[in-house]
């Protein structure tokens, strides 16, 4: 079973979608949800700088973008019947869903830009950020959050747990870590996935419930809690709760193991979930599609699981 999954925010870089637009229809394909977004993604996905594209209101739908024009180039040519299931990894799950036809491109493209505005407008009301927690006894962290007033924003697998919160209770983290532990400040602009992202669960709501959800046409999994969701409008109420609640995308792989998966395939800008399943998903052979060189090893690994 090949299962394609979608990152998350973070794993953008300058330039990263210039080598996709080499090839003009999907450099037309960009410029249309562009207009559907009210932003020059052309212009974020190959000239913007790294700060312009860490904020949210542009580093959400710019992802949420190239995860689409890459499974245009992925499922071209009756591809798609090759593919068992997807997943998403936080803002990645608005990508599956478009992949799984639980929402339209267009629609994917309008809720993710509310997504990042509203979350950057949470941001902006507290100062806050997030840390990833490299090793170390989980019970032991979690214990140690608690103390400091900090939640788990990201159950990562393979030892890796991004926590967050207030700045002054990650700086007092990093400077006595957990024995066993490394500390990775991120780069994000505020406590995603915790409870101070409650206002814009808020706004979402209301944009959800406005969206045409259909059930379904690929298997799919939440990172609520790593299971398989048979109901459209399940998917979306659940990612829509999934702003302010922990990605649990340890269960999720945890699932994939249990369904059988023989092969990943990720999504542009790829790289940040293979390596993930490098270690949540041993042995298990994987692809990143972060330029179209990449594609033919993704076409390989397809065809060998047909």
């Amino acid at each position: 079973m090949i299962v394609v999954v979608a990152p998350g925010q973070g794993s953008q870089t300058p330039g990263f979608l210039a080598p996709w637009l080499d090839d003009p229809s999907l450099r037309d394909r960009l410029a249309a949800i562009s207009e559907v977004a009210g932003i020059d993604l052309v212009a974020h996905g190959t000239t913007s700088d790294a700060d312009t594209i860490r904020d949210t209101a542009v580093a959400q739908p710019l992802i949420v973008a190239a995860g689409l024009l890459t499974l245009t180039a992925l499922l071209a040519d009756g591809r798609r019947g090759h593919i068992g299931a997807v997943a998403g990894h936080s803002v990645g799950e608005i990508t599956a869903a478009a992949a799984a036809s639980i929402l339209s491109e267009d629609d994917a493209i309008r809720f993710v830009v509310e997504r990042g505005t509203s979350m950057a407008a949470a941001a902006d009301l507290e100062a806050t950020g997030m840390s990833a927690v490299i090793g170390g006894d989980e019970t032991a962290l979690l214990e140690r959050l608690a103390e400091l007033g900090l939640q788990p924003a990201n159950f990562n697998g393979g030892g890796q747990i991004v926590v967050a919160g207030a700045l002054d209770a990650l700086a007092k983290l990093a400077k006595d870590p957990l024995k066993g532990t490394r500390i990775v400040p991120l780069q994000v602009a505020g406590a995603f996935h915790t409870r101070y992202m409650q206002p814009a669960v808020a706004h979402l709501e209301s944009v959800a419930a406005a969206l045409q959800k259909n059930d379904p046409t690929l298997p799919i999994y939440t990172n609520r809690d790593g299971s398989l969701i048979a109901s459209g409008e399940h998917y979306v109420d659940l990612m829509v709760g999934q702003v302010s609640s922990p990605v649990r995308w340890d269960l999720t792989m945890g699932s994939l193991a249990d369904a059988g998966v023989t092969g990943i395939i990720e999504l542009a800008p790829a790289g940040a979930l293979v390596g993930l399943a490098k270690r949540g998903l041993r042995g298990i052979p994987a692809v990143a599609v972060k330029t179209p060189d990449d594609l033919p090893a993704a076409f390989d690994l397809m065809e060998a699981n047909a």
